[in-house]
């Protein structure tokens, strides 16, 4: 028990680090769905390579999308409009009018002509009153249909649906009347007198009504309703029915026999023995994924290894996306895969990281995505296609012009791959499902969210980004502004190292944005005591003439501690701490050491004193640092600057860094160091403005 005890206190690291990833294998296992997968994936329009293939299972033969489609299409154009019987509209419109022609009734009795007895007279507006009634009640025995746009340009013997309370049933649209015929009956109305005619007809058409009125909610339900009544299958296969031999043409007929049987096969219930053979399969993918990612983390990228908090935000990220896959398949339309915004993964994780991890990672969650997509090597495909490019494209997120120039080259690479896919499975630019394209057009505009997601991931898991980074490195920063005013030598040589080491981290591939910023605050520790420090020191004015060397050097050392609490006071990330950290390693204060030594022969190995408390650095990028740091103070030294005495200073320097060990944390070749050198020579030389000695003539 003590040894399991002590293994564990010995390797709690570790042992956290791989329990992350069991809980990861774990979440991911229990995300995917328990369901065969159908081992061929056929192609329209090619021979099948296959074995013959013979059905195990009775199942439906599927229509095609296109015929599905021309079968709605046509219940569309047949569709029959319904139309109700408003009565009381009618009656409304009658109760008016009655009350209008005995008005009109009194005012002609009491307008008698002059040679017309009264009882004539009285029989003549009677007349007037029977023919408005009866051209009334010829118009509404047939009713007046209300024109919804519809039915215009339509056959007299076009159907329709009439509503009239007790159930629907048919009718011609010739039974019906329109307002503009109904119009035309009255305008034909017999009268003699041009006066009384006028003055009915604008009677009856104001009181015109239309008492059929369209129903546009029961006719979209019925149109509805008729749709889903098409039916999406198209025969059936029997149980061992050939479906295709070996070598035979997939033509469109067989295409959807293969696809009816897949879906069968995929869908088809599964025994419990059946589903933990499944389980154990994906457990055993899965892991294999994961401990792929795992040894790849441990062996390439040991500094991220060491952060537990960086895994988490990787195995997150991943967790995530293929979540929101399955979530997508949770819907019929099982194309809503296409709409997650997988590009986002390689984005995000390059914001935090480099290249190759964030292709690494990325690569990693297409292929576990890939067993829930359908087609899943069309899908693969164009994921891989369209990610690969988002990175490629994008070499800082902090430019929002190059995400959005991103976002319309993953456009075109998602269009011009599926299309492509859809030529070679059909054969034909037509026939395709076209709402693939809608949809992978919304992830394309979905990438745009990044931003957001990187900001949140910053708060969560404490990283830094390039837009942040980008931010530290304005020089109206408050710290750099309060340095460039308590230390103006500190602040001139925070910017020169900025220069050398940005220079430096170009011609090795380094993260130039991150060591800029590093270079930047890597000295706010002298603000403290600025005038202890030579690049701030007045004529003739040095503190360390009344301290003794062991004090001076404890001055000297104490700006790395003070920097790393103003840092975190400032709260700068640690990633730019390290800077802090690490540019003097754990390397000597050499000018008083050997002061010290002068007057304590006998100490000369008492060495803790003078040494600064480390860590040594473990990046390219705070390896560059200390190069530049000490590089750049030494060469203000130089009684005279030229070309060679550069030369000879900077390999000296960086050459006893080496010897002493410095660079031995950090994850840089001789190669490297050799092209850094180079590179300070040739940027010290530009920034001391040397010129080459022309011989003379």
């Amino acid at each position: 028990m003590k040894k399991v005890v002590d293994l564990i206190r010995d390797h709690h690291n570790l042992i956290y680090r791989i329990g992350l990833f069991i809980v990861s294998i774990a979440i991911c296992v229990y995300i995917m769905p328990r369901k065969r997968s159908f081992k061929y994936e056929p192609i329209e329009g090619k021979p099948w390579p296959h074995e013959s293939l013979i059905s195990d299972m009775e199942f439906s033969v599927l229509k095609s999308v296109e015929k599905i489609s021309n079968e709605k299409q046509q219940v569309i154009d047949n569709q029959k409009y319904i139309f109700k019987l408003e009565d009381s509209k009618l009656l409304d419109a009658e109760k008016l009018l009655l009350t209008e022609m005995e008005l009109f009734s009194k005012t002609r009795k009491e307008n008698k002509p002059t040679l017309r007895s009264q009882k004539e007279h009285d029989q003549y507006v009677a007349k007037l009153v029977k023919k408005v009634n009866t051209t009334w009640t010829t118009i509404y025995k047939k009713g007046v249909i209300q024109n919804n746009g519809n039915i215009n340009g339509r056959d007299s013997n076009y159907l329709i649906l009439i509503d009239k309370g007790d159930g629907k049933e048919s009718a011609y649209l010739s039974d019906f009347n329109t307002l503009n015929s109904a119009t035309e009956i009255i305008k034909n109305i017999d009268i003699d007198d041009e006066d009384d005619s006028k003055e009915l007809v604008d009677i009856l058409v104001e009181r015109l009504v239309q008492n059929y009125i369209f129903n546009p909610i029961e006719t979209k339900k019925r149109l509805l309703f008729e749709q889903q009544k098409i039916s999406k299958v198209n025969g059936k296969v029997s149980i061992g029915e050939l479906i295709i031999s070996k070598g035979e043409l997939v033509t469109s007929r067989i295409y959807l026999k293969l696809l009816s049987y897949k879906k069968e096969f995929e869908g088809d219930q599964i025994s419990s023995r059946a589903n933990w053979f499944i389980l154990f399969g994906q457990i055993i993918l899965v892991s294999l994924c994961f401990l792929i990612i795992f040894l790849f983390i441990r062996a390439k990228r040991k500094q991220l290894f060491n952060d537990a908090s960086a895994i988490k935000f990787i195995l997150i990220n991943l967790l995530l996306f293929i979540a929101l896959a399955r979530f997508s398949l949770v819907f019929s339309n099982n194309n809503l895969i296409y709409t997650v915004p997988f590009c986002t993964l390689p984005l995000v994780i390059r914001s935090f990281y480099d290249l190759r991890l964030a292709l690494f990672i990325y690569t990693i969650a297409i292929v576990l995505i890939g067993w829930l997509a359908p087609n899943p090597f069309h899908f693969v495909f164009v994921q891989l296609m369209a990610g690969i490019l988002s990175i490629l494209t994008i070499d800082n997120l902090y430019k929002r012009s190059d995400l959005f120039i991103s976002v319309g080259k993953i456009s075109l690479v998602y269009f011009l791959s599926y299309l492509g896919i859809s030529l070679i499975t059909k054969g034909d630019i037509f026939g395709q499902d076209y709402s693939v394209y809608f949809f992978l057009m919304i992830s394309a505009l979905l990438t745009l969210f990044t931003y957001p997601l990187v900001y949140v991931y910053e708060k969560l898991f404490s990283l830094v980004s390039d837009i942040s980074l980008l931010e530290l490195s304005d020089t109206n920063h408050s710290l750099l502004k309060e340095m460039s005013e308590k230390a103006p030598g500190t602040f001139h040589h925070s910017l020169q190292v900025c220069n050398l080491a940005e220079h430096a981290a170009m011609e090795i591939d380094g993260n130039v944005l991150l060591i800029r910023v590093g270079a930047l605050y890597h000295d706010i520790g002298k603000m403290e005591n600025p005038l202890f420090f030579i690049e701030n020191q007045l004529a003739g004015v040095n503190p360390h003439d009344e301290l003794s060397s062991d004090e001076s050097a404890k001055m000297i050392i104490s700006h790395v501690i003070r920097g790393i609490e103003k840092a975190k006071k400032h709260n700068l990330p640690e990633q730019v701490i390290d800077f802090i950290r690490t540019h003097h390693g754990e390397s000597i204060v050499h000018y008083f050491h050997r002061q010290y030594v002068k007057k304590f022969p006998e100490l000369m190995n008492d060495t803790d004193k003078f040494r600064y408390p480390g860590p040594k650095p473990f990046s390219k990028e705070t390896a560059i640092l200390m190069m530049a740091d000490s590089v750049e103070a030494a060469t203000r030294s130089l009684p005279e600057k030229n070309a060679e005495n550069i030369s000879v200073l900077v390999n000296k320097i960086i050459q006893d860094q080496m010897t002493n060990g410095q660079f031995d944390e950090a994850d840089i070749t001789i190669k490297d160091i050799n092209r850094i050198k180079k590179s300070f020579i040739k940027k010290l030389i530009s920034m001391h403005h040397l010129r080459i000695e022309y011989p003379t003539i």
